[in-house]
């Protein structure tokens, strides 16, 4: 269970915690002395597995905070964003990089970004250990797509006005 333990942890609950949730969803068994002698005989194996995994969160914190994010973000004039950066976004962008993180490990302060410009955010891995990336967001010119895209728009109207003007001259030519 996540925020309560990990295997070969000995935690105490509430009855009915232990008995309407944990113990019939086989996510903990009673602590006696049968379960004490199958744990210590797992022991060994248990703490092989999070040696593992704290080999793995290292290296993953290596690699993340040697990251740098840059966001490109529809943003207006003055620098703020017409969304926000949030820890999905974040998540999302990393994904793509390669990392899949959940994004409830990710920590934004304020939660959320709402203007252009450099920022840190924390990541939560294994234990105690935190990586620290550094977010960079930039502004999209939202204006100047939009007046491309205008223009765009314009060409296409006046290359078929032509087109439809060579078909009708075509057919009184050929009657």
């Amino acid at each position: 269970v996540k925020s309560l333990g990990e295997e070969g942890d000995v935690k105490n609950v509430a009855n009915g915690y232990a008995r309407n949730f944990l113990l019939p969803r086989n996510l903990a068994v009673p602590y006696n002395d049968a379960t004490v002698l199958i744990f210590e005989a797992r022991k060994a194996e248990i703490e092989a597995r999070k040696d593992q995994k704290r080999k793995d969160s290292a290296s993953l914190k290596e690699k993340l905070e040697s990251v740098n994010l840059d966001l490109s973000m529809p943003a207006c004039s003055n620098g703020k964003l017409y969304g926000a950066v949030t820890n999905n976004v974040v998540a999302d962008a990393l994904a793509k990089l390669g990392f899949e993180i959940e994004r409830k490990r990710i920590e934004i302060p304020g939660l959320t970004i709402k203007s252009v410009g450099n920022y840190h955010a924390t990541i939560r891995l294994y234990e105690a250990q935190v990586a620290e990336i550094k977010i960079s967001v930039k502004s999209q010119d939202v204006e100047n797509n939009a007046t491309e895209a205008k223009e765009e728009k314009k060409v296409e109207k006046k290359v078929e006005k032509k087109d439809t003007e060579a078909v009708k001259a075509e057919e009184t030519s050929s009657n």
